[in-house]
């Protein structure tokens, strides 16, 4: 059995504060890639973290392209609701098969 990482979940706050601090130090660095290995340890969470939340913060404020945050959060419940309406379905048709046939088991009647 293959045990899975612990991914930390992080605060929509402490991530804003990442960001932040990002963009305060970033001139100190040669480049991104350095500014988030330097700055993530500082945090407490990996660069690629940090990477990711300063990507999704600049593509929610117009300066990048890609869904914004609100457009993934609506797009994963609408996921969610269909996967939820596909199983109601796949009862639903279980259900149906086994009163079809529960009826055809029975004498028939005039």
């Amino acid at each position: 059995m293959t045990q899975r990482k612990h991914t930390p979940t992080y605060t929509a706050e402490f991530r804003a504060r990442g960001v932040r601090l990002f963009h305060e130090q970033r001139s100190e660095y040669r480049s991104d890639n350095g500014a988030h290995k330097a700055i993530a340890p500082k945090l407490g969470c990996s660069p690629d973290s940090l990477r990711a939340w300063c990507r999704q913060a600049e593509r929610d404020s117009g300066a990048r392209d890609g869904p914004i945050s609100e457009e993934k959060a609506r797009v994963k419940e609408f996921e969610r609701e269909v996967r939820e309406l596909r199983q109601a379905n796949e009862i639903l048709k279980e259900a149906s098969a086994y009163f079809a046939q529960v009826e055809l088991d029975r004498p028939f009647r005039k």
